[in-house]
């Protein structure tokens, strides 16, 4: 909400319409940007989970082969060990990813315009 009166007499309805479109064409901007970062985390995601389901598959064929207790535990381990790296790994890309499209939200709009809150 506006804490001024405006003196809509004042005001020049082709400059008024040009602040308006510009603030539009400036939000359909940071849409489009935010919907490419959305997109591009899907894919990413998507991509994670394909090798997520290899990982443990691949365990299960490794484990079929084995011939010994020690030889399965072993087997195992490294697997495990492999989806920790995983894991820090989406650690890392959830983070980023975070702030990519913070920093998105936050950055401050054409005209003025405040980043959130109310004007004052």
């Amino acid at each position: 909400m506006l804490n001024k009166p405006t003196d809509w007499a004042s005001v020049n309805p082709a400059s008024a319409f040009a602040k308006g479109q510009e603030q539009t064409e400036a939000m359909l901007g940071m849409q489009k940007e935010l919907l490419a970062a959305y997109e591009q985390a899907s894919r990413a995601w998507l991509v994670r989970v394909r090798s997520e389901v290899d990982l443990w598959t691949e365990l299960a064929a490794k484990l079929t082969a084995t011939r010994s207790l020690p030889e399965a535990l072993g087997t195992y381990h490294e697997c495990v060990t492999q989806r920790m790296q995983m894991a820090a790994e989406d650690g890392r890309r959830m983070s980023e990813e975070c702030q990519k499209l913070l920093q998105t939200f936050t950055r401050p709009l054409p005209n003025g315009w405040p980043i959130g809150g109310s004007t004052t």
